[in-house]
């Protein structure tokens, strides 16, 4: 528990100490955000906001990792595909914001493009988990083994959080906001099944994304960008996967699930009816454009985040 502290602690104190001159150099470089027109007619003042703030979250998370690991002798196999697979999601995503800002609108990956990326990056982890823990999945005390689905089932859960990860942040906030509840509980259920080295991870993300809440709250001084959202969604199914609560993810991550299955739902409505099902999606627009304010919408998702993610870890026990 006491390394759990150092690990948040040092992370938070990093993603501070890095804020400030990183956001400085994205302003004097003039990396922006572009908003997409279909964006709610609020965001427009979002414009030029520096955003790829992911580099000094992950930066925080990653070295604070590495030093606290080391500390507590957590520092193995399992530990180091944890922090490759963040890395490479990390890389991921600054191409596409990168190419965002290089053709000066919100258009970077292609959604095919993208997707093989992050398929191709959660093999990593996907492998490693067949080599160690066979083709079991975990609910609780319950196992269930899913033979020849295990590599599909997997690389289904990193993607899915990495794209719904994704989807959460479009709002100054919220995908920290949302985050924190869910690290959490990632923590706590990693701790109690004995994966010490999960559970500091867990805890250095907690505190680094606290620390960019800082930077991040409404008036937002610096976006995520996908290089953010992208890796801490897929780092939130790689936890899962090597925790072994990758079906308990869908409760503490299902402010990102709901947010997923709206757009699903929007679209599916849209195409087969012709009508829309929401103002807007994601289902926080929607919200939006019923008249709540950012904070509202913000502070309502987070204590949302919080209850399920509470259910989760007693869920853990009961099952």
């Amino acid at each position: 528990m006491i390394m759990l502290a150092v690990g948040l602690l040092l992370s938070l104190v990093l993603c501070l100490l890095f804020g400030v001159p990183y956001i400085d150099f994205l302003k004097k470089k003039t990396i922006g955000q572009y908003v997409l027109d279909l964006a709610p007619e609020a965001h427009a003042k979002k414009q030029g906001t520096p955003t790829t703030g992911g580099v000094f979250i992950v930066t925080a998370i990653i070295l604070s990792s590495v030093v606290t690991l080391f500390m507590d002798q957590q520092m193995g196999n399992s530990a180091w595909i944890i922090l490759i697979t963040l890395v490479f999601m990390t890389l991921a995503g600054l191409q596409d914001d990168y190419l965002k800002i290089k053709g000066k609108e919100n258009k970077g990956l292609s959604p095919r493009g993208k997707l093989i990326r992050q398929i191709l990056i959660a093999l990593i982890p996907t492998i490693y988990a067949m080599q160690h823990f066979g083709t079991v999945i975990t609910l609780g005390s319950k196992s269930f083994d899913v033979g020849i689905f295990y590599p599909a089932l997997a690389v289904f859960i990193i993607t899915g959080a990495s794209n719904a990860y994704n989807l959460t942040d479009g709002l100054d906030g919220l995908a920290a906001s949302t985050g924190i509840p869910a690290f959490l509980a990632c923590g706590f259920l990693a701790m109690i099944n004995g994966h010490n080295d999960i559970a500091i991870v867990s805890a250095t993300v907690v505190g680094a994304l606290i620390g960019f809440l800082r930077y991040n709250k409404p008036k937002a001084q610096v976006f995520m960008g996908d290089t953010g959202s992208l890796a801490l969604g897929g780092l939130l199914g790689t936890l899962s996967i090597m925790g072994r609560f990758e079906l308990l993810l869908a409760i503490f991550g299902g402010v990102f699930v709901m947010e997923t299955l709206s757009v699903i739902i929007q679209v599916t409505s849209f195409k087969l009816t012709g009508k829309r099902v929401f103002k807007m999606s994601p289902i926080h627009h929607h919200f939006e454009l019923c008249g709540h304010s950012e904070k509202q919408i913000v502070v309502e998702f987070a204590i949302v985040s919080l209850i399920l993610s509470i259910i989760a870890v007693g869920l853990n026990f009961i099952l």
